[in-house]
Parts: C-alpha cells; structure tokens; sequence
C-alpha cells in the first residue's frame, strides 16, 4: 500500500506545488505516494462559507473555527484511521529527520493547514493534532511547510531515492551536519579538490568526511553535539 497523504486547506490549488517535480513528483506519478488535498471552506455552514470568526478575549487578526474544522476532519478521515494528524504550526514540536523517518515509516499522514492568526485550540485537543513547526518564523499559512515536511518524508519512501544509501549520509541522520562534496573538474578558478578525495584510499577519505563533518557542525551546529563526557565515550568539548 503506497504512502498516503490528505491535506486540509483553504488553498488546495497550491498542491501539489513543488510536490509534483523532482523525487517527489516522480514518486507521486508512479503511486508510491498519493496526494488528497481537501477544501476546509466546504464544511462551512453559513451562506458566506466562513470558515474564522474574531478572537475571544479581543486582539488583531481571526481564528480558524473549531467546528468548520472538525466537521471537515471527521467527514475526510475515519475515527480509526492510523495515519498521524498534524498541523502546521510556527509553535508545534520542531521538525527534525528522526521524526521525518518515522513518519516515512508509517502508512501516511494527515496535514492541516492552519491560517490567518491560528486555529481553535478546542478542535487541536478534541481531534488530538499535533503540532509541528519547520522553523522559527511565521509564514502565511500551512501551505508551504506542509510541502517542506511531505518532501522530507517522500524522499525517503522506498524506492523514491536511486542511491538507498544517499540518505543514510546526509546532514543530521548520524547526528551532524554533512562533509562538503566535490567533482569535476579537478581544478576550477585556482581551487583544487582536496587530495584526500582523488586518493583511493577509502579508509581516509572515510575519515576526512567524518572529520570535515565534525568541523562544520562544531562551527555551524553545536547545539547538535552531545554535551562533554558523554556515554558516547567522545569528548565535545
């Protein structure tokens, strides 16, 4: 059964976007994952499909309502449907790629994609939605990051990637940032590949990127190194 994903949002047509190119794309036009993209404002009751109403308590901007919202998920998505339910949120836990291999892992998800100043924190509790962040910023909408996470996630089905064990050496699956890459030509504007890499030794060229990996994360990331004395028997200091 190939991945499945059901987006809910008041911009459908921005699906499936960059979704529909590269890895991606080419995975969705072969099934081995498939895109359902849902209208909230089709839930809306009243003769203006409103789908937000005025902050309680005042304040600026309008709420997603709880029941457009949850009349939505309830009539898209079964009570026992497995799959995750997330929502995109500039709040939400932060994205990172242990999540996005489970979520690879699973049968799919479910993506809600919030707007104007936030969604009712009464359909976020009775529909158990989690949410999740790409960053700390503000976008517009859901939109955008829920393309950044399914492209996160898709990349790693099975099959979707022409090299399995590209994945495995890429920026944070073995915890630090990735080595820096080269190819031909051998020299461009006066700078040269390192020697290392042009040796054949694999044992050191192995070593160089673990090493040049360590570098850039220590300078760039350190917030991802294990704290000093570590069980990991690596001091980080």
């Amino acid at each position: 059964m190939s991945f499945k994903a059901t987006v809910l949002t008041l911009y459908p047509d921005m699906f499936p976007g960059t979704l529909g190119q590269a890895l991606a794309g080419k995975a969705l036009a072969t099934d081995t994952w498939s895109l359902e993209t849902v209208q909230i404002r089709d839930f809306a009751t009243d003769r203006h499909r409103s789908v937000d109403d005025t902050p309680a308590g005042g304040g600026a901007g309008m709420v997603m309502r709880a029941d457009v919202l949850a009349t939505a998920l309830d009539t898209t998505v079964a009570a026992d449907d497995p799959r995750p339910r997330l929502l995109m949120s500039p709040r939400g836990k932060p994205l990172t790629q242990k999540m996005v291999r489970d979520y690879a892992a699973s049968a799919g998800m479910l993506i809600v994609c919030g707007r104007f100043e936030g969604v009712d924190q009464r359909v976020i509790d009775a529909r158990g939605l989690e949410e999740v962040s790409i960053g700390d910023y503000v976008l517009s909408g859901g939109e955008i990051a829920a393309q950044v996470l399914l492209d996160a996630v898709v990349r790693l089905l099975p099959g979707v990637m022409g090299n399995e064990t590209s994945g495995q050496m890429e920026s944070f699956e073995a915890g630090w940032l990735e080595h820096p890459h080269y190819t031909r030509p051998a020299e461009w504007e006066g700078r040269g590949i390192p020697d290392v890499l042009t040796s054949g030794n694999h044992a050191k060229i192995a070593d160089w990127r673990r090493a040049e990996a360590e570098r850039l994360t220590r300078e760039r990331r350190p917030d991802l190194l294990p704290p000093r004395n570590t069980p990991t028997g690596r001091d980080k200091g």
